[in-house]
């Protein structure tokens, strides 16, 4: 920001006149005046006290001074402790917001050459999507493109997990209990209808196990000897031997699965570049177990397990094949990576996966790295906190997640019973206001997951998600569609706003510099984003410039405004309000309506 260091500059100069303190510009950090004092710029003097020999409220008094007499931008200051508030003069504010005017690409980064792939959503096939994987996929969509946005080449990939022992858990039932059932006989999609079987089996497998503790086994031993167990085992074998009656029963029901995960994907709004399948990537990743032992970076045990010795690392041995030669995570895990990077040489390899996995992720870098693979110290673990709702944890197999299609519905028929409420579909037909109340609730539910930090754990809230007034989608949704109809109105009126048609202007109210200023920090907030791997920034961003916007709005008069260039700039600054909010919310995957 140009004005940022050009104020940067002048106290670099002032500190040198007047205390003889050398500091290069670049090294004068400027913060947001807090908004309870007056001010746009705030820069901190209790560092300087030693040097200067002077207290920092002495010290913030001599710079306010010197830059209000040397400095063109500042227009007045105030110092509160060791604080120097900044005030700017106005017509420093209308030659930025010109200078942003003029460019329609502001906040995009300059390609940096650096490759980036992102791994989301990856689900398993024996269950449909569920509200935690709302979270990853939104994180995981959201991050792509702010990294994009940054200036880096991303490809968004999904690693599906199509093979295991929770595969054949839903098969196993499916074959004892099916029938020949179909999503096209139950009238179910395809995903939910194999999710049926997982929780079947889960039940069936339950009773089994206190069915031989009964008898007298130990409960441990009767979760390894339950017969479903076993033959669930010894399906996972035959598929991995190729035994043709299981690879098409196990292709059938995937089928069906990802019917039901593309309708999914499409409704919330997400998408990937490539996928990947755990069933094409495992035996890559036995490929490389066998480079390992042969490189003695792993090890073989007695019973003919592989495992790899990561202590010295400060973590411990890790399995990496079982002992019959059957994979496990991580034997894919290490295959998809060499494939990933293969396919798409990147420079960092994003995965967003919930935070149960944090150990597992440093497993995977550190075997990378026993193996001397180039492309190790790439990996990066988006971890994030898992999502819990008012009534608890979810659990796949026992049948108590929050369904992420029932989810999506629910916020739907929210949407459309708060807006026919509040009136706010007067003159829309009915495929208009179906469009409205779904860009209103996927709004609503992406805005809710993105605003707290990914680290955090959170609890989900659909009724306050989907409130039109506070930190929410539909409020920052609603602010959008009101500058919309204010442009409308403009270009009714036959008004053409450009940079000339407020050439005169002088003077600004404070609520139009706080917005302006919003406006300004957009290339920073972006970049913060990135660097943090954060969408929560964004998310903030578009509310506090939401905020500082409604502020305006309440405030200060746009059609009643009798000097022209005055209400000629106000339409033009509304329009860049607009524009930023559409630019924020798209790289939160969210779309803002025309009106409402």
């Amino acid at each position: 920001m140009q004005l940022q260091f050009a104020i940067s500059q002048s106290i670099s100069q002032a500190l040198q006149a007047l205390f003889q303190i050398s500091v290069d510009a670049s090294q004068i950090a400027l913060q947001p005046t807090r908004k309870e004092f007056a001010g746009a710029f705030t820069f901190v003097t209790f560092p300087f006290t030693k040097q200067a020999g002077k207290g920092p409220e002495q010290i913030g008094q001599a710079l306010g001074e010197y830059l209000k007499e040397h400095a063109k931008e500042v227009k007045d200051f105030n110092v509160v402790k060791g604080f120097l508030n900044l005030e700017v003069q106005d017509a420093e504010w209308l030659s930025l917001f010109r200078d942003l005017m003029q460019r329609p690409n502001f906040g995009q980064g300059e390609p940096s050459g650096r490759n980036v792939m992102v791994e989301y959503s990856s689900p398993n096939t024996n269950k449909p999507l569920h509200l935690g994987h709302l979270r990853n996929n939104f994180l995981g969509y959201s991050i792509s493109e702010i990294l994009k946005a940054n200036g880096h080449e991303v490809m968004k990939v999904n690693l599906v997990n199509d093979r295991g022992i929770h595969i054949c858990k839903s098969m196993l039932a499916y074959e004892k209990l099916g029938n020949g059932e179909t999503p096209q006989s139950s009238g179910m999609k395809g995903d939910h209808l194999v999710g049926k079987y997982y929780v079947l089996f889960d039940r069936a497998y339950k009773e089994q196990i206190e069915e031989l503790v009964t008898q007298g086994m130990d409960k441990e031993e009767a979760k390894k000897k339950a017969p479903w167990m076993l033959e669930a085992q010894d399906m996972l074998l035959k598929w991995e031997q190729g035994d043709a009656h299981v690879v098409n029963l196990w292709k059938m029901m995937n089928s069906w699965v990802y019917a039901g995960f593309d309708q999914t994907y499409r409704t919330i709004g997400v998408d990937f570049d490539k996928f990947y399948y755990e069933s094409e990537t495992y035996t890559l990743g036995k490929e490389l177990v066998e480079e390992g032992l042969h490189k003695e970076v792993f090890f073989k045990k007695e019973n003919g397990s592989v495992w790899v010795d990561l202590t010295e690392d400060g973590l411990d041995e890790k399995l990496l094949l079982r002992a019959d030669g059957t994979s496990v995570y991580i034997t894919q895990d290490l295959g998809t990576a060499e494939l990933k990077y293969n396919d798409f040489p990147y420079d960092q390899s994003v995965y967003v996966v919930a935070d149960e996995q944090n150990y597992h992720f440093q497993v995977l870098k550190a075997a990378l790295k026993k193996l001397g693979k180039p492309y190790a110290d790439g990996i990066y673990h988006l971890s994030y906190g898992m999502v819990d709702l008012p009534s608890g944890k979810m659990k796949s197999r026992e049948g108590t997640v929050v369904d992420a299609d029932e989810l999506v519905q629910e916020m739907i028929d929210t949407a459309r019973q708060q807006t026919e409420e509040l009136g706010k579909i007067d003159g829309f037909n009915t495929e208009e206001a179906q469009q409205l109340y779904h860009t209103l609730a996927m709004g609503a539910l992406k805005y809710f997951l993105l605003k707290v930090d990914p680290k955090k754990r959170m609890l989900f809230n659909p009724q306050e998600s989907i409130d039109f007034r506070g930190n929410t989608g539909p409020f920052i949704q609603y602010t959008h569609a009101r500058i919309s109809a204010i442009l409308r109105k403009a270009n009714e009126m036959g008004i053409k706003v450009d940079a000339t048609a407020f050439e005169n202007i002088t003077e600004l109210h404070d609520a139009e510099q706080e917005v302006i200023m919003q406006l300004a920090n957009y290339p920073s907030v972006v970049k913060e984003a990135g660097s943090l791997y954060a969408p929560s920034v964004i998310a903030n961003y578009a509310y506090e410039l939401a905020k500082s916007y409604n502020r305006f709005y309440q405030e200060i008069s746009i059609f009643n405004e009798t000097d022209e260039e005055a209400r000629n700039f106000r339409i033009a600054l509304s329009a860049m309000v607009a524009r930023f909010v559409r630019a924020s919310m798209s790289l939160l995957g969210i779309d803002v309506p025309e009106r409402m």
